[in-house]
């Protein structure tokens, strides 16, 4: 019985976008341990006797603490074999994968990764260049919310250059996201929230970043989702000309 950890990106929501590599892999597995975001026509993959265990952590709502996880990686590695743990976008962008690997590999269990599409490469889809010849030479990733729960420093120093920014986990603090671009005077500065990115049930919101906040409860916005900032979002296309999104779209 061969012990082995495999980390597997899911993508970011719409089964179809993951890997040929992450199926295969799941094809393989012994046991799946999944998040919370991973589409469950994902588990098909695996075979049908393969133990499959749900390890999902949503905001409050934790089904097992991190080192529970790791602890259960440990325990089915040992007691059955080849775990494949889903994760949901990219296990190493804000996904923990790092811990993962790194404690399973001080108990001699060999690993690998299989990365995934992360939610930052959902701009795309939805017509959002990150980065526009002539406008901007960067993009910034930035959890707006610390292990601590606070708002990332970050936030602020992204906010002082022309980089297109991309929060994550930044829903609830739109408010402070929006306030550390007020101080620089960048309160008109065009925003996207995407919701429910890839899903059937996405949703595209045109907005600005000193609004993120209002928009967020007037249009009653759902989680999971992204929030883009930049001279470049405005040079978003059409929605009209996106006829992979005609059907999900919300506008302001």
């Amino acid at each position: 019985m061969e012990k082995k950890l495999s980390l597997v990106g899911a993508g970011p929501g719409d089964p179809d976008l993951i890997s040929v590599k992450g199926i295969k892999t799941l094809a393989q597995a012994d046991v799946v341990l999944y998040d919370a975001l991973v589409h469950p026509e994902l588990l098909n993959y695996a075979p049908s006797r393969a133990l499959k265990t749900y390890v999902g952590k949503r905001a409050g709502k934790h089904s097992y603490k991190q080192e529970e996880i790791n602890d259960l990686i440990i325990e089915n590695v040992f007691s059955h074999g080849h775990v494949v743990r889903l994760k949901g976008g990219d296990p190493f962008i804000f996904a923990r994968g790092k811990e993962e690997i790194d404690y399973a590999e001080s108990f001699g269990i060999s690993t690998q990764v299989v990365p995934g599409i992360s939610s930052i490469n959902l701009a795309g889809m939805y017509g959002v260049p990150l980065t526009t010849r002539g406008v901007n030479e960067s993009f910034w990733v930035v959890t707006a919310t610390t292990k601590s729960g606070d708002l990332s420093k970050d936030v602020a120093k992204v906010a002082e250059t022309s980089a297109t920014a991309i929060f994550l986990m930044g829903l609830r603090k739109a408010a402070a996201i929006s306030k550390a671009y007020e101080l620089q005077d960048k309160a008109d500065l065009s925003a996207v929230i995407v919701s429910n990115g890839s899903l059937e049930n996405a949703k595209v919101y045109r907005t600005t970043v000193g609004q993120l906040a209002n928009t967020i409860n007037e249009q009653k916005v759902a989680s999971p989702g992204i929030i883009l900032v930049g001279e470049s979002v405005a040079q978003q296309n059409d929605f009209a000309t996106i006829k992979s999104i005609q059907q999900h779209v919300g506008q302001i």
